[in-house]
């Protein structure tokens, strides 16, 4: 009788787990794909898939916008901030697609186990911020990580790639158990894995000075603060940034610190807003100390890749103010800055990618020396993203910012808004090093072009004493990119408004007050 019992599963509504569908099913295809003899169907048609999986499930996640509910028994919730953040992992995977169409890491970890691994991570980062299950929370954490540890030494030739990916892994796995003991601790404490179990637990007993409560949230802002850089958990972070092929270091500085505080946001201002007095406090500590640690250590940095990471540390601390004021404004700020942060880096990263295909000085901040003269196309761009980032008015960084200090001081954490101020005073130091690189600095003489191969030939990209329309011919996608995100960040800049209108759905979405 019980054996002949039908067990029924839990809905599922299809149609709210379309974009993950699209870029699972895209992983899958790609991969195929890549078994194919023909050159051009691995190096040209697994791409151009690739970013149609992605497009698709951009256009996906627009034709849903508004609708908010609950995926799976509740393990994942559809809403405008689920949406928004799809969309940013979207255009970031977009990015990366294009920056490493002709690069040399695709071709030697084999086109389509690379880009299946790219899509696989964007899997990853939709369920965790969709996550409001503590098994979803780690499921999706995995399915983001463990794609990005092979990513990150696909350079399999560059011992510095190897290097990297594993220093990722044993650094990344780390973070992931001690975020699994903290979960854990958070179940053990409430009784729950769902995020309202765990809310309405906290709201209806007194939890809050519980031991085993105040353990797990201590472990799960540690395992966090690992996948987000948050100082003093950010130390893999210059290393593997450094030794990633540029392409995935561009994806992961946007798209997992995206992930990361998405689910920040959902854990710790939806399931644990009650215990606020217990974590708000630290988190405004950690969120000072990585500010202080990101900008004086991107201070002395003459590698391009190595200063970035050093400023994505300092831009965690800035986005931890969002989380930790745990408001609706707070919210908002956080989504904002993320979407900003993603156009400002994407166009910086972009320029690095092609001087390292142009120059044989790699990231060094010596290869931008005087293109303001001979390539203006990608010294606009990085000069933009500089001075974004360092939060000038005009751009997108200076509405972020200005927004982030809004919500700290609304929510009694104007000593935080100071410390934003004061890192954005100390950041101009570095930002403006290499904009003198770029329009101040005359190239070094005797500099040849980087032997770059193209696709499935040994001709560099760019030969000797070639000029802005060789390059634009060579690597076209990559000045594309470029440009397009340097333009958005002066938009974003001037007209901020449409942003401001989706984010404040999002704000709307997780219910806060």
């Amino acid at each position: 009788m019980i054996a002949a019992a039908k067990v029924a599963g839990p809905h599922i509504d299809w149609a709210g787990l379309s974009p993950l569908i699209a870029v699972l099913a895209g992983a899958l295809v790609v991969l195929l794909l890549g078994l194919v003899v023909s050159r051009t169907a691995r190096e040209t048609a697994v791409p151009a898939l690739s970013v149609a999986a992605l497009a698709i499930a951009i256009g996906l996640c627009v034709s849903q916008w508004g609708e908010r509910k609950d995926l799976i028994a509740g393990a994942l919730r559809l809403d405008e901030l689920t949406l928004i953040l799809t969309i940013i992992f979207c255009v970031a995977g977009i990015s990366a697609v294009l920056l490493s169409w002709r690069h040399v890491a695709p071709r030697e970890a084999a086109h389509g186990e690379f880009y299946a691994l790219l899509l696989t991570s964007i899997a990853g980062m939709i369920v965790l911020v969709a996550a409001q299950n503590l098994v979803s929370v780690f499921l999706g954490l995995e399915l983001l990580s463990i794609p990005l540890y092979v990513l990150c030494a696909t350079e399999m030739r560059r011992a510095s790639s190897l290097e990297s990916g594993l220093k990722y892994l044993v650094v990344g796995s780390v973070g992931s158990a001690t975020l699994l003991y903290g979960l854990a601790f958070l179940y053990g404490a409430t009784g729950s894995t769902d995020f309202s179990g765990i809310a309405a637990a906290l709201g209806e007993g007194d939890l809050v000075t519980d031991p085993l409560l105040l353990t797990g949230i201590a472990l799960s802002i540690v395992g966090l603060a690992f996948k987000a850089s948050v100082a003093p958990f950010h130390q893999w972070t210059p290393d593997v940034y450094e030794g990633a092929p540029t392409p995935v270091t561009a994806f992961m500085a946007v798209a997992t610190k995206a992930a990361a505080f998405g689910v920040m946001l959902r854990l710790f201002d939806v399931a644990l807003i009650d215990a606020a007095v217990d974590w708000a406090p630290p988190l405004a500590v950690l969120a000072a100390i990585t500010i202080v640690v990101g900008n004086v250590g991107a201070l002395g940095q003459s590698s391009l890749k190595r200063l970035l990471a050093y400023s994505s540390v300092a831009q965690a601390g800035y986005m931890l103010a969002g989380v930790v004021v745990a408001s609706r404004l707070g919210l908002q700020a956080t989504v904002f800055y993320i979407a900003v942060y993603l156009v400002m880096n994407l166009a910086a990263f972009a320029v690095i990618v092609a001087r390292e295909r142009e120059t044989p000085l790699g990231d060094d901040i010596a290869s931008l020396n005087g293109i303001g003269a001979t390539r203006p196309l990608l010294a606009w761009p990085m000069t933009i993203a500089m001075l974004a980032l360092a939060g000038f008015p005009a751009t997108a960084g200076f509405i972020g910012k200005f927004y982030l200090i809004d919500a700290a001081v609304a929510g009694d954490y104007t000593w935080l808004a100071v410390f934003i101020v004061i890192g954005s005073m100390i950041s101009l130091a570095y930002y403006l090093k290499v904009i003198a690189a770029i329009w101040m600095t005359p190239a070094e003489e005797g500099a040849q072009p980087a032997a770059a191969p193209l696709p499935g030939s040994d001709q560099p990209v760019l030969a000797g004493g070639s000029d802005e329309a060789t390059s634009l011919r060579a690597q076209g996608e990559v000045v594309a990119v470029a440009v397009v995100f340097g333009a958005l960040t002066l938009i974003l800049g001037v007209v901020p408004s449409p942003l401001f209108d989706v984010v404040r759905d999002a704000g709307a979405a997780l219910g806060l007050l």
